[in-house]
């Protein structure tokens, strides 16, 4: 029975497909934005819109920005010879915020799972292939989840980089494994990338 009518069940079910959220949390969101002042809620509304309009893919290292070149990969104060290969645009945000990491990154979009479909050529591996071709990348560090996918990932990176004569090496694994990067701390994520290793 449809007891809130039909705009506030559509708010909760559409709330419901956002990950992580049930929909009890849907709810509680819901009724949240319901009860906010109405100009709040259209700058919510408003912002959800244009960031959708807004997002693409960086040009150079393939991560969420609203610029042809994202800041990292425009920055001069980078170290170029050094790319580290990320799932996804929320690892490479968990490791800018060490501060420790000062070179390149590329965002793979997923890791090569045949059990989901996901096979190499679903993910951004032809455009890091077209980075590598530059003299300047010294070494490609494979910082990819340390689970399944993430280790078939990072081996097929391996075979295919170590051939042009670049040094692959891997993240530690002080982040657990098992584990998503976006939620392990900056210390975690520090001591993992000072402990990599050749692959």
């Amino acid at each position: 029975m449809n007891i809130y009518g039909s705009g506030v069940t559509n708010l909760i079910e559409q709330l419901s497909k956002l990950p992580g959220i049930g929909s009890k949390s849907a709810s509680r969101l819901a009724f949240y934005i319901i009860n906010m002042p109405e100009e709040n809620a259209e700058l919510l509304a408003k912002s959800i819109i244009n960031a959708r309009k807004m997002v693409k893919y960086c040009s150079v290292c393939q991560c969420i920005t609203d610029s042809e070149v994202c800041p990292i990969c425009s920055s001069k104060s980078r170290d170029n010879s050094i790319i580290m290969v990320v799932e996804d645009s929320r690892d490479m945000a968990a490791y800018e915020k060490t501060r420790q990491y000062k070179g390149l990154y590329h965002v793979l979009h997923g890791a090569i799972s045949p059990m989901n479909g996901i096979t190499p050529n679903e993910l951004k591996i032809k455009e890091l292939l077209e980075r590598l071709k530059s003299d300047d990348v010294k070494e490609v560090i494979v910082a990819t989840n340390p689970n399944v996918e993430g280790e078939a990932t990072a081996l097929y990176l391996s075979r295919i980089i170590k051939p042009l004569g670049i040094n692959v090496t891997r993240i530690a694994h002080g982040v657990p494994v098992g584990g998503d990067l976006e939620y392990v701390d900056e210390v975690t994520l520090s001591k993992a990338l000072e402990g990599r290793t050749s692959m």
